[in-house]
């Protein structure tokens, strides 16, 4: 039986987006990889372009919202903000939850290169967080 992974955020326009796009890259192909917010916002154009600067393509993915995805029972459900997992609903499912907090990319400041940065230092952050989560919890 396939593995079932919800990324949930609040918008689901970066982070999880992110995290989307690297677990469906370290996960076995048997897992299935959801992300959603608790709002919609799109994808992030800023992310889509950081993800492709390191090989992953996720110029395809939807901005979807957790409300889609209440009829599917997840194994894990991983909360990539502090918003979400205050937010998120109750799943009627034995999932097993996970939290890590990363800071917004889209909110920083400065030039167009120092938000760039700090999109990349995210991601970074995420990319890692996401490797070791497969390697703990889905090989």
């Amino acid at each position: 039986m396939k593995k079932r992974v919800l990324v949930l955020c609040t918008g689901n326009s970066c982070r999880s987006q992110i995290a989307e796009g690297y677990l469906k890259h370290f996960a076995p192909k048997q897992v299935e990889i959801y992300s959603a917010g608790v709002e919609t916002h799109g994808v992030n154009p800023k992310a889509i372009a950081i993800m492709k600067e390191d090989g992953i393509d996720i110029s395809h993915h939807t901005s979807n919202n957790v409300e889609e995805y209440k009829h599917l029972d997840f194994d894990f459900i991983i909360t990539v903000c502090d918003n979400a997992k205050e937010r998120c609903p109750f799943f009627p499912s034995g999932a097993k939850k996970f939290h890590c907090n990363f800071p917004d990319p889209a909110k920083a400041l400065g030039n167009e290169d120092e938000i760039m940065a700090e999109f990349r230092r995210v991601r970074n952050m995420i990319k890692e967080y996401c490797r070791n989560f497969v390697s703990d919890n889905l090989n």
